[in-house]
């Protein structure tokens, strides 16, 4: 019988998928990362795994996740940067330290409740990450950075389901989890609120100006990790018509902003890019999404030198936000991915 370690975060996802790999006849073994406090959540996962009549375990990885994914996410914002720090998360603590947990312990996989698909291909040699069925709740964009040995040791039975099919499974089993509604925040920040969430651990940047892109001085900033590039709001900058974010300068401790046109930007460059698929060594017609609600758009992709590459885009995108991610795709396949660096 194969054991799998189940990452259950006290969600309707990682309850199903625990009770979908049980029916199959895994030998499931429940596991819970308190990354912050979030008691609620462990008590939930801990009444579904003894329903589901599989063991549980909490582990503290709280020290761990300060470290690799809240510190970096301060340091990156701070920088003038705006992170995805599920995609860190997800590199660094569920397919890094749970994997390796996982294989010390003798287990054969680990699974998640990830709406992705994973699929062994002959034609291209090697494991591929596809989108998930229910494309509405596809969250292949969070997974670029899996590598082969990772995918080859990851399940991920929910990619072929729908939502709605996995709320009623859960409601069959009586799961406490079944009708939870579902959180579209960042899991370590309350109500969202990452510049509160600053200000209350003593974290300040200093004020700074507001320019236009001629760098005539038009206002004043509160410190440069209360904007982002896009925004709209809050810039307190008087004109006929409204001022967006289009630049941070960083080194310059400068908001640039202009009219809405000029936050839509042509192409980009990404560095530290993973592939899952063998890396093209020319330029490639892909399509490539720019942030998770985005959708993917044509572009052309131009392999440089190390792991970074340019996209061209067919039209100009709204609001390239350098410290996001941009996944490639071709189909429903995802070929890859990297941090964006620079916008043009």
């Amino acid at each position: 019988m194969k054991k799998v370690v189940v990452a259950m975060s006290g969600g309707v996802d990682s309850s199903v998928t625990a009770a979908i790999l049980k029916e199959k006849g895994y030998d499931v073994l429940g596991v819970s990362m308190q990354l912050f406090t979030q008691e609620g959540h462990f008590n939930d996962a801990r009444l579904s795994a003894e329903i589901l009549g599989i063991p549980h375990r909490l582990i503290d990885l709280r020290e761990r996740f300060q470290i690799e994914v809240i510190d970096h996410f301060t340091t990156q914002y701070i920088n003038g940067r705006t992170p995805n720090p599920c995609v860190r998360c997800n590199q660094h603590i569920k397919f890094g330290f749970l994997l390796r947990e996982a294989m010390r312990i003798g287990a054969d996989f680990i699974a998640t409740g990830h709406y992705a698909r994973i699929v062994s291909s002959h034609e291209h040699g090697r494991y591929l990450l596809k989108k998930g069925l229910d494309e509405r709740k596809d969250q292949s964009y969070f997974l670029y950075t899996l590598t082969q040995e990772q995918l080859k040791r990851t399940l991920m039975p929910l990619g072929n389901r729908r939502k709605p099919e996995v709320r009623e499974i859960a409601q069959n089993l009586g799961l406490p989890v079944a009708q939870r509604p579902e959180s579209q925040e960042i899991c370590f920040i309350p109500a969202n609120n990452y510049r509160t969430f600053f200000l209350q651990r003593g974290i300040i940047s200093p004020p700074g100006t507001i320019v236009n892109r001629n760098g005539k001085e038009l206002g004043q900033h509160r410190g440069i990790f209360h904007y982002t590039i896009g925004q709209r709001r809050g810039l307190g900058i008087p004109g006929t018509e409204p001022y967006y974010v289009t630049q941070i300068q960083y080194e310059k401790n400068r908001v640039v902003v202009g009219n809405r046109w000029e936050a839509f930007f042509n192409e980009l460059v990404a560095h530290e890019v993973n592939w899952i698929i063998k890396p093209p060594e020319k330029p490639t017609e892909i399509f490539a999404k720019i942030r998770s609600a985005h959708t993917a758009a044509p572009a052309r992709l131009i392999p440089l030198s190390g792991e970074s590459v340019r996209v061209i885009f067919s039209s100009p995108q709204w609001a390239i936000t350098p410290g996001q991610a941009v996944v490639f795709y071709q189909g429903d396949i995802t070929l890859g991915g990297g941090t964006i660096e620079q916008a043009a």
